[in-house]
């Protein structure tokens, strides 16, 4: 008798946590997708003194549409060299009008990267996601940006 008296509260300790769980796993705010917006940069501007380690990248270029026809904005932003021939470490903005995303992650000379989003302005301040960066052309000439935007209302 004395183990059956032992389980009643294990058992009602079990139930309870589970129906906290589940009702907040049903309470929990559905994650509200947004857009992909693909942009191409041409980078015309990129600027290095000397590439070695702890060097700093800095460019302002123009950006076009999918398509590579029409520009429809410009970026600003820089890279730190982190290991030589390899990769960068990169901070910058896209302009799309007069709203912006802003992105943080790493570049590699030798392939495609994935950036964070880590936010905006105008109708992308509450965006959040990644960028994929992949290589348009091998020589590195042109970029496409292809942001993978979530948030809330306003992005």
């Amino acid at each position: 008798m004395k183990r059956a008296l032992l389980l009643v509260p294990l058992v009602v300790a079990l139930g309870v946590g589970f129906a906290v769980v589940n009702a907040t796993a049903k309470d929990k705010p559905k994650v509200k997708h947004g857009n992909t917006i693909h942009v191409i940069e041409h980078a015309t501007t990129d600027s290095i003194d000397v590439d070695a380690v702890g060097h700093v990248l800095t460019f302002a270029n123009d950006v076009f549409d999918s398509a590579d026809h029409a520009k429809v904005g410009s970026d600003q932003g820089y890279c730190v060299r982190i290991v030589l021939h390899h990769s960068w470490e990169c901070n910058w903005t896209t302009f799309l009008n007069h709203d912006q995303i802003a992105v943080e992650g790493p570049f590699s000379d030798d392939g495609n990267t994935v950036l964070a989003i880590t936010g905006g302005t105008g109708k992308f301040r509450n965006a959040r996601g990644w960028m994929e960066l992949k290589y348009h052309d091998p020589q590195g000439h042109e970029f496409d940006f292809v942001f993978h935007l979530h948030g809330g209302p306003g992005h």
